[in-house]
């Protein structure tokens, strides 16, 4: 397999089944008003609800449903954030993360359209790509960043790993790379399934051909965080006991994608 093959397709006009299409509400999961981690500087993060990916090792499956999360307007969002915007603009800005932001793009595009023009923030979207394909390339103009996250370079384990295929958010690296809009590349390191050298260097390679849009790369390592939200939720979590990554392999993945001239962190 070629992870280079990845092309383009046209954007498609209607919004694929089980996401959300209205603009005048949405369904928030929760929020954070001091996060270091989701961006550049201090962020506000919008957690939104819903995703279509079932990923094995995600941290938070509460996210998944839809409607499971608090019904918001754009009006809400703003309400929210803007006691701080004043701070933010100096010190950081707002990232919608998830579950899957795209699940509700129509009402995320709004909410990036009132952040930008209204109070004025830097914006950040935090996202796997699989749904850009609904969107038009305006959509994109209100977004400052994204926080591209790709789990595996060989389409047969991405899919088993996520249960969904690789190639769209190829695709969508791809279409951020025609933008020109900067990418900060995440790549969550799993002991026995996102570690092999092959892989990562496969990926490293894809990555570096975007070009200077990809501002950085975070090798996140595994953590069991979530093992008791699949608890609480009833559900079997398929890494439970599974182990953290060594700091030896951490550091090796990180310096396969240094090689490439890529900022790693």
């Amino acid at each position: 397999m070629d992870i280079h093959r990845a092309i383009m397709r046209p954007p498609k006009t209607h919004a694929p089944a089980g996401t959300h299409s209205s603009t005048d509400f949405g369904y928030l999961h929760s929020v954070e008003s001091g996060a270091a981690v989701d961006g550049p500087g201090m962020r506000f993060v919008f957690f939104m609800a819903g995703c279509l990916f079932r990923c094995v090792y995600c941290h938070n499956p509460d996210t998944w449903k839809l409607h499971n999360g608090r019904k918001i307007t754009v009006d809400d969002a703003v309400a929210e954030i803007k006691p701080y915007a004043g701070f933010l603009r100096m010190a950081g800005g707002v990232t919608i993360s998830g579950g899957e932001p795209l699940m509700q793009a129509p009402f995320v595009g709004e909410m990036f359209k009132r952040f930008k023009s209204e109070l004025g923030l830097h914006t950040a979207l935090d996202t796997q790509g699989y749904l850009h394909a609904s969107m038009d390339d305006e959509w994109f103009d209100n977004v400052d960043l994204v926080l591209l996250d790709i789990k595996h370079s060989d389409p047969e384990v991405y899919q088993r790993l996520t249960a969904q295929p690789l190639q769209p958010t190829l695709d969508f690296a791809h279409r951020l790379q025609r933008l020109q809009k900067p990418i900060w590349l995440r790549y969550v390191l799993v002991p026995g399934w996102t570690d092999g050298h092959d892989d990562i260097a496969r990926l490293a390679d894809f990555v570096a051909d975007l070009g200077p849009i990809v501002e950085r790369v975070e090798v996140l390592p595994f953590h069991q965080m979530g093992t008791q939200k699949w608890a609480q939720l009833g559900m079997d979590y398929p890494l439970a006991g599974a182990p953290t990554p060594t700091p030896e392999s951490t550091a090796e993945a990180r310096s396969i994608f240094a090689e490439r001239g890529l900022t790693v962190f």
